[in-house]
């Protein structure tokens, strides 16, 4: 059984809106609160399987980070949204797939705004 990375650092930046986290694998990402808030773990954002696209949340920011045991946390953003869990495994994928999951999102905005 291959375990995934475990955050060794979370470091919120308020300046420029990312939280930086660093695993012990080496890995380090910089994730913007934009980001995080759209793809939030949570039931009402995913949904059963159905994802919901998240508009708006350009200037969003995370207040603060709250302890899940020892597997995750939780965010709390600046428009509210708190339901999100983000587990350890959550987290790592958002980081190693962001550029992927950005441009996906991206395309989707644009796709709704033309049409």
């Amino acid at each position: 059984m291959t375990t995934s990375p475990t955050p060794t650092q979370i470091t919120l930046h308020k300046i420029s809106k990312t939280l930086e986290i660093e695993f012990d694998s080496g890995e380090r990402f910089c994730l913007p609160c934009e980001y995080l808030r759209v793809f939030s773990p949570s039931a009402e954002v995913r949904g059963q399987g159905n994802p919901q696209l998240v508009l708006g949340k350009e200037n969003v920011t995370i207040l603060s980070i709250e302890p899940v045991g020892h597997y995750a946390v939780t965010l709390l953003f600046s428009d509210g949204h708190r339901t999100g869990i983000y587990s350890w495994d959550t987290l790592y994928e958002l980081g190693k797939h962001q550029a992927h999951h950005w441009q996906t999102y991206l395309e989707k905005v644009k796709w709704i705004k033309n049409h």
